[in-house]
């Protein structure tokens, strides 16, 4: 809180905070930490006293994070060229182990170590723990205007949901600790797959039934044709924004996540800024918002 708040006002605010406590009691809440929302240590490290927070309220948060900006930085390091095709990083065999290396190495302890350092009781785990998360292997089709047919485009080791198991999740939110999981899953046969962070999220909240999946971005959310804020939308309505191109680019496969969420039994899904401050507090313990939110 603001330093020149005086303690009466400070008392005020957590005492209006106290019906979102009540409402989201023992509530499981997935949020996905974006690569780009992460920003600079003091951004990271204020997110992880949110979560901690949130634990302490009563809430049961469920921490998943990206990493797209930091993978590219370690590949270019190392030499290893990054290709992209529909929207995906075209993941071969010497960048799958970057991508694992960054994801569930230096990014997850990273964050893990900031929410410890707030007081919380946080783990850090991958899809391949516990056969957590097991993906199939991903493809996309691209239009090729030089030819004028549509093609499709190995994407190497990137792979979306197949199976999901919660036996290791429900035992540690069970626990009091916080996962925080690196969206990196098993094949089949053992192997390694990138998921997509929003994709991950999404099919994690939904085996968890999570009353909410916040997705913290770089944008403040959802924006009309005259680029305003749209706070609150159903899946019907976005389909229609979609088919008028109001929402085009990468907002397309994000709000995809979000309909694949809902449609498994998730409560509602935010679209959110990360580098507002305090984001989540605002969307979950105020009557503001900081972003999209969208409803069955």
């Amino acid at each position: 809180m603001s330093p020149n708040l005086s303690v009466h006002d400070k008392a005020e605010i957590l005492s209006e905070a106290l019906p979102y406590m009540q409402q989201h009691d023992d509530a499981t809440i997935v949020v996905k930490y974006g690569g780009h929302a992460m920003g600079s240590e003091q951004v990271a490290r204020d997110f992880a006293r949110d979560i901690v927070l949130l634990e302490q309220a009563g809430l049961n948060p469920v921490v998943v994070h990206g990493g797209g900006p930091q993978i590219s930085e370690m590949l270019q390091r190392l030499g290893i060229k990054s290709e992209f095709a529909a929207g995906h990083r075209i993941t071969d065999a010497a960048s799958v182990e970057v991508v694992e290396m960054v994801l569930a190495g230096s990014i997850n302890k990273q964050l893990v170590g900031f929410i410890n350092a707030e007081g919380g009781r946080a783990v850090g785990l991958s899809g391949k723990d516990g056969r957590m998360l097991i993906a199939r292997k991903a493809t996309r089709t691209i239009y090729d205007p030089d030819s004028d047919i549509e093609k499709v485009v190995d994407l190497g080791f990137v792979g979306e949901p197949d199976k999901v198991d919660t036996t290791v999740l429900d035992q540690i939110i069970k626990s009091d600790i916080i996962p925080v999981l690196a969206p990196v899953a098993a094949s089949a046969d053992g192997g390694t797959f990138n998921v997509n962070a929003d994709t991950f999220a999404g099919a994690i909240a939904g085996a968890l039934g999570a009353t909410r999946l916040l997705l913290l971005t770089d944008v403040p959310g959802i924006l009309d044709k005259d680029k305003n804020l749209i706070e609150e939308i159903d899946v019907e309505g976005i389909r229609r924004l979609i088919a008028d191109g109001t929402i085009t680019g990468g907002m397309i496969p994000k709000v995809e996540t979000c309909i694949y969420a809902l449609e498994r039994g998730v409560e509602a899904v935010v679209i959110m800024d990360g580098k507002v401050p305090h984001a989540v507090l605002l969307e979950l313990l105020t009557n503001h918002g900081a972003g999209t939110l969208i409803r069955r």
